[in-house]
């Protein structure tokens, strides 16, 4: 069978693998002028592996995506950290027991952990916004105190909305972590691709069954050549906003090269409360590379303004998910349409949901007798 497949990302890449392992013979198109999406690395003149569209972290608890990964990389073990600059100080992010141990007086943290152990347990995970919620004044003043130092405004420059405007699965993403872990994700397999993640998806598309194009948007007439069509695009473009535009956030990145072994103390700090980007981020953390200078990344969050800037999370709000399920009918009757992927799907996918979505999309398609 002879199947398109629109976007060269790590989710339209691993579609390519599935499909031309079973035997189909697969074209994969990309408007830019490379592969990997958002994913997409380079090493620099430093030796240092820079993620152009920000920093990415693989982390997973899936056996079966991070089994199909490692097929096409070895890892550099990384178990990602986070740190905020809360009051002068840098504090573990999410806002953890350790966190209230450098922020407050001694008899005030104890008196505060007891409390949320009592309550919710320990190695626990709470919403923010169920945390202003306890009826404990003790509790409420810490709700209060972390709403306003880490969410809050950190919220407002990320997604241009207060905490509780926003969908649930949004906020409770950066919840307080009851707990001593100062990584950023529990997941049981964490690392990052020793060569980088366009090394990665390079060995993934390397198959004689798959041919890549770069530089080549797609158009509805390529349709007629193929059986099957594969987009992993904005589904909104793919109607030609006929339900008009969904919304998203895009980001621009301020690339700076420091003469100096090391620019901050950790791969990425946030800004929550100051300055009017939301973190940095030091590339030479991810793989422990040696070298006499450093890159950082400034990253600003901004509004998705069509043809302009790049589209990265989806805005979640009551018009846009009346929007997308207008678009979601339309294509269901699209009879050789599949949509995936972040801006198919209108989701927020990390990298293993995305890939496992596909993995799932690919396993269940004997209506489409694939």
């Amino acid at each position: 069978m002879k199947i398109l497949i629109v976007g060269a990302g790590i989710s339209g890449a691993s579609v390519a693998r599935i499909l031309a392992e079973k035997g189909h013979f697969v074209t994969v198109i990309e408007q830019r002028d490379h592969i990997g999406g958002n994913c997409y690395d380079y090493f620099d003149h430093d030796g240092i592996c820079i993620h152009k569209y920000g920093t990415h972290i693989f982390h997973t608890d899936n056996h079966v995506v991070w089994n199909f990964v490692s097929r096409f990389t070895q890892w550099y073990p990384y178990q990602h950290k986070v740190l905020g600059l809360i009051d002068g100080m840098e504090v573990p992010i999410p806002f953890n027991l350790n966190s209230i141990d450098q922020i407050f007086p001694k008899f005030m943290a104890e008196k505060l952990t007891k409390k949320l152990i009592d309550k919710f347990g320990f190695n626990i995970k709470v919403p923010i916004l169920k945390l202003r919620e306890v009826g404990d004044d003790d509790l409420e003043f810490l709700a209060d105190y972390i709403y306003e130092k880490v969410f809050f405004h950190y919220t407002l420059k990320q997604w241009g909305m207060k905490p509780e405007d926003l969908d649930p699965s949004v906020t409770g993403r950066v919840p307080v972590y009851i707990s001593r872990d100062n990584r950023y994700f529990q997941s049981r397999f964490q690392g990052i691709p020793l060569q980088g993640y366009t090394v990665m998806i390079q060995h993934m598309l390397d198959h004689r069954n798959i041919n890549v194009f770069l530089n080549t948007p797609f158009i509805h007439e390529m349709g007629s050549e193929y059986e099957r069509i594969f987009y992993s695009g904005p589904i909104d473009e793919y109607f030609n906003y006929k339900f008009g535009e969904l919304p998203y956030r895009s980001l621009r990145f301020e690339f700076l090269k420091f003469e100096r072994p090391y620019f901050q103390s950790n791969a990425v700090i946030n800004y929550p409360c100051n300055y009017e980007f939301t973190r940095i981020g030091e590339y030479k953390y991810f793989l422990g590379s040696q070298s006499k200078a450093t890159t950082v990344s400034y990253e600003y969050p901004q509004l998705f303004v069509l043809w302009k800037n790049e589209r990265y999370y989806p805005l979640f709000t009551d018009s846009a998910r009346a929007a997308y399920l207008k678009y979601a009918s339309e294509a269901s009757n699209v009879g050789n349409l599949i949509l995936f992927g972040r801006l198919g799907d209108y989701k927020y996918y990390d990298m293993d949901t995305a890939i496992a979505g596909v993995i799932s999309k690919t396993i269940n398609l004997r209506k489409f007798d694939i």
